[in-house]
């Protein structure tokens, strides 16, 4: 036997399907959980159980799906499957990529975007003890409608037998297939070429590996996994399911790894989020794809974070929003009802309240007031505006972009600031205040008039 390292293996991954109950435009393999396209999720668990080469098997047409194969895995090599006939016709597809050579075979598929790196590796192991097919089982709560494994009292497996097909025996079998499998590299293309298509529907079945191996007399064995992972997603309630799934194992992982959650249920994670130790995320916050949280920041209650950098201690809402681009420092703070928008925050910086900072930069330790704005597009370009380290505007500013703040400059509260601020200088822009002597009395009494007239 050999250790993994030591063997060189091959994943073919089928993202052919139409995917027609989910009742979409987009290919079903791209649908996202957890921030991520389901293929993706795939791609990752295979770089993760330390597997070289992968080919995508994809439909035709589907350049779409091609480039996300691309985009998670840039080497993949990427097959097309002219038409439909079945599972083995899919892996057939990539028959350039198994020709190549390998030591062991694993057939996965883009619609089951669950299957942990430790599965997959449980499936190889399988092989490296002597089986040249590992079939991929589980036990489901209702084995009902699923196709089922059935072994010898060694545990072997004999055949895989569609519940259709099953006699009453097996039909009681609880040992139900999950559709992944892995071949003995060096027998894979002999055994997968001699399947055929002499049944009810006229396709070439996967499954039937299992009885061309047993009638070599070669080795087919079964590896369990749970429930949870091997759920293949045809619709959106399915979709749904592998969602809940994906958020409860991100949520545990960031629990366990230092990250505190008062309600974990209620918090959205991204498959790809980096969270430090110590970071405390309150209820009903959302952390989309891209996002990085530094050691002791806060993430106070119903906050909205997408593609942002969070430095160490700083604290950000309740309901704020950080949009693309967002980079705040360590102990800033960007309070309630606060937007930021390609934006970098400096150190200790504070924007608490009612504020949309866009394509911007603020010192460290400024302080921005209530309602401040940057008027960052004219309806055509962006413009920058930047923030001096230590300045202060004033509540109800608007700052026209282009535009800098000097160090330490004050802006007095309701200034429209269209010109730059020296460094320490006071800018003032807004209409002078006059007052009229009795005015408002004047006009409550004349209006009142006119109102008892009609």
């Amino acid at each position: 036997m050999s250790s993994l390292e030591e063997r060189r293996a091959l994943a073919v991954v089928l993202a052919a399907g139409e995917g027609t109950r989910m009742k979409s435009a987009l290919p079903k393999v791209l649908h996202r959980v957890a921030g991520r396209s389901m293929l993706a999720h795939v791609l990752a668990s295979v770089e993760k159980s330390r597997i070289a080469d992968v080919a995508v098997v994809i439909g035709p047409g589907r350049d779409d799906v091609r480039a996300e194969a691309r985009r998670a895995w840039p080497q993949s090599q990427v097959f097309v499957q002219e038409q439909r006939r079945g599972t083995a016709h899919a892996v057939l597809a990539a028959r350039d990529a198994l020709a190549s050579g390998c030591d062991d075979l694993l057939i996965l598929f883009a619609d089951t975007p669950l299957v942990t790196p430790e599965t997959m590796q449980a499936l190889r192991r399988a092989l490296a003890e002597g089986a040249t097919v590992a079939v991929l089982g589980f036990r489901p709560a209702s084995p009902l409608g699923y196709g089922r494994l059935v072994q010898d009292s060694s545990g072997a497996l004999l055949a895989i037998k569609e519940e259709k097909d099953a006699s009453p025996a097996e039909r009681a079998v609880d040992l139900c297939n999950a559709g992944l499998m892995a071949l003995d590299g060096r027998r894979a293309l002999e055994l997968l070429t001699q399947i055929d298509d002499r049944n009810a529907k006229g396709e070439f079945y996967l499954t039937d590996v299992v009885k061309l191996a047993r009638a070599a007399g070669l080795k087919a064995s079964v590896v369990l996994g749970e429930e949870s992972e091997v759920l293949g997603v045809n619709d959106r309630v399915q979709l749904a399911e592998a969602e809940r799934i994906a958020q409860n194992r991100l949520r545990r992982a960031a629990m366990e790894s230092g990250v505190t959650m008062i309600d974990p249920s209620s918090v959205y994670l991204c498959a790809d989020a980096k969270i430090a130790r110590d970071v405390t995320i309150e209820p009903h916050v959302w952390i989309g794809p891209k996002v990085e949280i530094g050691e002791g920041a806060v993430i106070h209650a119903f906050s909205h974070i997408e593609s942002a950098k969070i430095g160490p201690g700083a604290h950000v809402g309740p309901f704020a929003r950080l949009r693309p681009g967002a980079d705040l420092g360590e102990g800033a703070k960007v309070g309630n009802f606060v937007e930021i928008k390609a934006a970098k925050i400096g150190p200790g910086a504070k924007v608490s309240h009612l504020t949309y900072l866009g394509d911007a930069e603020v010192g460290a330790e400024a302080n921005i007031g209530a309602g401040t704005i940057t008027c960052n597009y004219d309806g055509f370009l962006k413009y920058r505006t930047v923030i001096g380290e230590g300045a202060f505007i004033g509540s109800n500013s608007s700052l026209v972009a282009p535009v800098t703040v000097g160090a330490g400059a004050y802006v007095g509260s309701g200034s429209v600031v269209t010109k730059d601020v020296s460094a320490d200088a006071l800018a003032i822009a807004r209409g002078r205040q006059v007052e009229k002597a009795g005015w408002a009395r004047f006009f409550r009494e004349k209006q009142s008039a006119k109102k008892a007239e009609k």
